[in-house]
């Protein structure tokens, strides 16, 4: 499959043409060969459990969905439809900003396969997870 990498700047651009990205306020802080790392400014709303404050799993499987579609589009040029994802959660996820890295696993023809890891400011894993996306051009 042809290569239409992507800068920081026009993944920045493309990320927040989502009025659901630009509320999550996501923001693309380093992209390079190997991944790409996304900022995600904690926000109340993320809150599941108001007694001890942590952020729901949806909210931490959202960002893993898209830092693994996003790394593929740094790669090919725009991002995928989902079509397989697991996530696996390894700590509360408190009150602070978040960020994920997501990595290229393999580009097939059909399918491309994405890994992503979330962690706090202090470099705690929260949760990782693998995606899998269509990448077949539309016929």
């Amino acid at each position: 499959m042809p290569e239409n990498k992507m800068n920081r700047d026009q993944l920045q651009e493309r990320l927040l043409q989502s009025p659901f990205h630009q509320w999550l306020s996501l923001d693309v802080t380093e992209v390079n060969e190997q991944e790409i790392v996304i900022r995600v400014p904690w926000r109340s709303e993320f809150v599941v459990n108001v007694k001890v404050g942590y952020t729901h799993g949806g909210i931490l499987a959202t960002i893993i969905d898209i830092a693994g579609d996003y790394a593929i589009a740094a790669k090919l040029g725009r991002p995928f439809p989902t079509v397989d994802m697991r996530v696996d959660y390894h700590r509360a996820a408190l009150e602070g900003d978040i960020f994920a890295t997501g990595r290229v696993v393999k580009l097939g023809r059909l399918f491309a396969v994405a890994e992503a890891s979330v962690l706090d400011a202090d470099n705690n894993l929260l949760a990782s997870g693998r995606g899998v996306y269509a990448v077949a051009a539309p016929k």
